[in-house]
């Protein structure tokens, strides 16, 4: 965890100096004005932007995992992002804008739920099977949702999500995403009750825990941290789904000590491609989206070849 910390606390500091605006050391020392305001309205918001997505996805990713049974699930692979797109279709449409986050959080907690209702009725469920099931799920309520921007003249707003960006974001913008913060620690106080209902309904029963309210908590973190990401940064394919895998590779499967080990490495990998999107072609930056889904589709055919011997 050392290691982690500062390999990302390095990182960071490097990524506040790499762009097209002209920051330095020399420049912020000798007090220079366009400098402290460059540091401060874009480079510091997009730094804080990226670390706090990756983290928040990735736990959102780990807790997906636990009360869906299975190690392929994430909210790429179970339809909450697509549920959280459709929110925000809808808001455009009845609203008129897409600030109305009640509805955005409720579509998304409720696509989730289903997704985690219908795998529960499936008697045949190994662990390729249940994340094909979702994709197929978040597919449909994609199509539901490019439909209804087709009829309403959203596509345009609707787009702008499918590709994660972070070059645009400045003060003011990412604010939103701090909410992953306090979810993160109540995720950690509240580990061991999903870790039991991870263990079975039964299971959990047993051990005296209301089973739907402890499933309804976990599906209400992972649909607030994924919808809030996708609002703000756009889609970021497979993060949720690798990180939670490489970190119990590694570190094992007890939850509450997984959730730090999750965050920092989330936030370390996020950092690490939004550095190469910017330094590849640079001055020009590749989306982030596009270097996570070589990254994430490798990791994720990776998995599924060598058989995953602890998926459920």
């Amino acid at each position: 965890m050392k290691k982690l910390s500062w390999a990302l606390i390095v990182l960071s500091v490097v990524s506040l100096f790499v762009g097209i605006g002209k920051l330095n050391l020399p420049l912020l020392l000798s007090g220079n004005v366009d400098s402290w305001d460059l540091l401060f309205t874009s480079r510091i918001p997009r730094l804080a932007a990226v670390l706090l997505a990756g983290a928040g996805l990735s736990i959102a990713g780990l807790i997906m995992q636990q009360i869906s049974q299975n190690r392929f699930a994430s909210p790429s692979t179970s339809g909450t992002i697509e549920c959280a797109m459709l929110g925000y279709v809808l808001s455009l449409v009845f609203f008129g804008n897409g600030n109305q986050l009640w509805l955005i959080f409720a579509v998304s907690m409720g696509g989730t739920l289903l997704f985690v209702q219908f795998i529960n009725r499936i008697q045949f469920k190994n662990a390729v099977f249940v994340p094909l099931v979702g994709i197929i799920f978040g597919n449909v309520v994609d199509s539901l949702a490019t439909f209804v921007a087709y009829k309403y003249d959203a596509v345009q707003n609707l787009s702008s999500w499918t590709v994660a960006n972070f070059a645009n974001l400045l003060q003011g913008d990412y604010e939103l995403l701090y909410v992953a913060i306090p979810f993160a620690i109540f995720s950690y106080i509240y580990a061991t009750r999903i870790s039991a209902v991870g263990l079975g309904k039964d299971f959990a029963v047993n051990l005296g825990l209301n089973y739907q309210q402890v499933l309804i908590i976990g599906v209400l973190l992972v649909s607030v941290m994924s919808a809030s990401v996708v609002m703000i940064v756009g889609m970021l394919p497979f993060l949720g789904l690798i990180v939670p895998n490489l970190v119990s590779r590694f570190y094992g499967d007890n939850l509450r000590r997984n959730i730090p080990l999750t965050a920092l490495l989330g936030a370390l990998i996020v950092l690490c491609c939004d550095l190469a999107g910017r330094l590849i072609i640079f001055p020009y930056e590749i989306p982030i989206s596009t270097i996570i889904s070589i990254l994430g589709g490798s990791v994720f055919i990776f998995f599924i070849l060598k058989g995953e011997r602890h998926a459920r």
